[in-house]
């Protein structure tokens, strides 16, 4: 009776140390399940999501470029527009390789905020699409600057961190010509109008 007792001790004692080893094993295993992406593959998922945001923007200034080549009315909006069509082309035949590279699809089409912005500006002419798509440029290519200079600076991809090196100072060129493009098709200021009556008073 007493080894029946003693060896069913035994027997509960190993099943129990059985139990609570598997469960820890459940346990780590779940929390490792669980545990956030790591450091590396957040990092390519980031290189990836800015190839695929400057994919969106080159297609959206070439083809803003071409509709301020057909509908802009000052000659330096329409330069302009010639100028985004080409540098920009030529940018993204050299994303297209690198993102080839790294085996990254590219989009085709253009983002919703870029479709809404076109359609916008494409609604307009003469001086109103003149300012509008100014206005656009100035805006789109501060973000594209900040865009790429935080993937210069903190890429994980050395392809992709290459390219938007290469691009930083391209795209700081086109936000200078953008800028003063703006001067040339704000409207004149009327600051001077009340120069004339103060004038008139002091000849009395």
């Amino acid at each position: 009776m007493l080894l029946e007792t003693t060896a069913a001790k035994v027997s509960y004692v190993a099943g129990l140390t059985l139990f609570l080893t598997s469960l820890g094993c459940w346990v780590v295993l779940g929390h490792q399940e669980s545990s956030p992406v790591s450091s590396t593959t957040e990092a390519v998922m980031k290189d990836e999501a800015f190839v695929r945001v400057a994919a969106h923007g080159g297609l959206a200034e070439i083809k803003l470029g071409k509709l301020a080549m057909d509908q802009g009315s000052n000659e330096a909006v329409k330069a302009f527009g010639t100028h985004m069509v080409a540098e920009h082309t030529k940018a993204g035949d050299e994303l297209k390789e690198a993102a080839k590279e790294e085996r990254i699809a590219l989009p085709t089409d253009l983002s919703f905020k870029d479709q809404a912005t076109y359609d916008r500006l494409s609604k307009l002419s003469g001086t109103d699409f003149d300012q509008a798509y100014v206005q656009a440029m100035v805006k789109d290519h501060q973000q594209d600057l900040r865009d790429f200079q935080r993937e210069a600076n903190h890429g994980n991809d050395d392809v992709i961190r290459g390219f938007a090196s290469e691009t930083v100072p391209i795209i700081q060129q086109h936000l200078d010509q953008a800028k003063e493009m703006m001067k040339a098709v704000s409207p004149p200021s009327t600051g001077h109008t009340n120069r004339t009556p103060s004038r008139q008073a002091r000849g009395h």
